[in-house]
């Protein structure tokens, strides 16, 4: 039996993460969503651990942050409210046409 360390982890649920957007692309879903989504694969996740892999994903533009007509200030709407959509960039590594040494998809 393979033991996943937890870089491994981290890389296998940044990799659903991408898998899970591209399976509504171009739509979007709220973080809350993503998390109950990926409770199936990761029974063990946690929303603080998921939450920092949604801001990498941002940060590398794999993954945007849409803001809703409906939040009257986004900089304090909640994470697991927030609205993410994958990117063309995110598309093409979830897609296997890039590669990135720090997502397994």
């Amino acid at each position: 039996m393979i033991r996943d360390t937890g870089a491994d982890q981290i890389k296998r649920v940044r990799g659903e993460i991408l898998v899970a957007l591209k399976m509504l692309y171009p739509a979007a879903l709220q973080g809350e969503h993503i998390l109950r989504a990926l409770l199936a694969l990761f029974p063990q996740l946690e929303w603080d651990e998921l939450r920092k892999d949604l801001a990498y994903l941002t940060e590398k533009g794999y993954i945007q942050r849409i803001i809703a007509d409906s939040e009257p200030d986004a900089r304090v709407t909640p994470w697991r409210k927030r609205w993410f959509r994958l990117t063309s960039s995110g598309v093409e590594v979830a897609d296997h046409c890039v590669e990135d040494k720090a997502l397994e998809v």
